[in-house]
């Protein structure tokens, strides 16, 4: 897909609202109220769908038919201008074959939240939406005013022409400049994807993508092994840069003494020591966690003192 064919949604205004949905596991219900209020500080309506707060259903937030009426209803009401995701967890993937390209196209607002979440994004993806890898209702909740996080999201909702990142060095980063489309989230959960009508880790020979990756709780050499499934099916070798985001809630082993340094190795023994790379990004399951512009065109320039990446918030006249 083109960089011509992806859609951005249009900026928000205030007063404008914002639905908060629960798509996926249940969520504190002081997470969701805390987030509502901090929405409203911001002048934003907030319409807290019907679903989000249950009745649970087992893990879930509520049944999978109230979890897809709720974002189905989020997509289609005019009013609403973009749809904030409580929280991750499991069970978004219910939701993904419901919806047709054509409706989410038809009217485009920006889906925001990450974890669980990068199943909807790759299903925005297909429809060639960008949306918004990005915290969710307890970060709204607990961090401060001056969060760098929230501050970065609001300039995407409202419409800044580019939004830039300032990282410093890392031991395991290899230099390059490029520029393609961002694509990626949490690796487990694309990794689910490979395949189907929503892989969004397997680009085409003639696509220029950028891919970054994140992950919880997974255990090194199962990082290693959805890596080594993007080594055979030519994944990695048409990826133009690859940002390794936070991989948290993991141990050391036997044979790596983090996913960091497991990913700098096999980077190196499979033979892609030329791909840029740019490690601990700040993205994840961490209280720092930048907001990343899902089938934006970004530029990403890793040098000796540091990274620079910038992505852009406006759809290109």
């Amino acid at each position: 897909m083109t960089e011509q064919n992806i859609i951005y949604p249009p900026a928000l205004m205030p007063g404008d609202t914002i639905a908060i949905i629960s798509p996926a596991t249940t969520v504190k219900e002081e997470y969701v109220l805390g987030a509502e209020r901090r929405l409203q500080e911001l002048g934003y309506n907030v319409r807290v769908m019907p679903g989000t707060l249950g009745p649970a259903d087992g893990s879930y937030a509520s049944s999978a038919e109230r979890r897809l009426k709720d974002l189905q209803d989020a997509i289609a009401d005019a009013e609403i201008k973009a749809i904030f995701c409580a929280r991750g967890g499991y069970g978004a993937v219910h939701l993904l074959e419901h919806f047709d390209s054509k409706t989410l196209r038809r009217n485009p607002k920006w889906l925001i939240g990450y974890s669980d979440i990068s199943a909807l994004h790759a299903m925005m993806r297909r429809a060639g939406v960008a949306s918004i890898h990005a915290p969710m209702a307890k970060h709204f909740s607990i961090e401060p005013k001056d969060d760098a996080a929230i501050n970065a999201l609001l300039q995407i909702l409202r419409g800044n022409d580019s939004l830039t990142y300032n990282l410093d060095a890392h031991p395991y980063n290899v230099c390059g400049e490029v520029s393609g489309e961002l694509r990626g989230g949490n690796l487990a959960v694309l990794a689910g994807l490979i395949s189907t009508e929503f892989d969004m880790l397997t680009p085409d020979e003639e696509e220029d993508v950028i891919l970054f990756i994140e992950d919880i709780s997974e255990a090194i050499y199962s990082t290693e092994r959805m890596l080594y499934n993007l080594h055979l099916n030519g994944s990695l070798r048409r990826i133009k840069a690859l940002i390794v985001g936070q991989f948290t809630e993991t141990h050391a082993d036997k044979n790596f003494e983090s996913t960091h340094s497991m990913i700098h190795s096999l980077l190196k023994r499979l033979g892609y020591g030329d791909l840029p790379v740019a490690f601990d990004f700040p993205v994840g399951h961490v209280s720092h966690n930048m907001p990343m512009i899902e089938g934006s065109q970004c530029h990403i320039k890793i040098t000796p003192q540091g990274v620079e990446f910038t992505q852009q918030i406006n759809q290109k006249k």
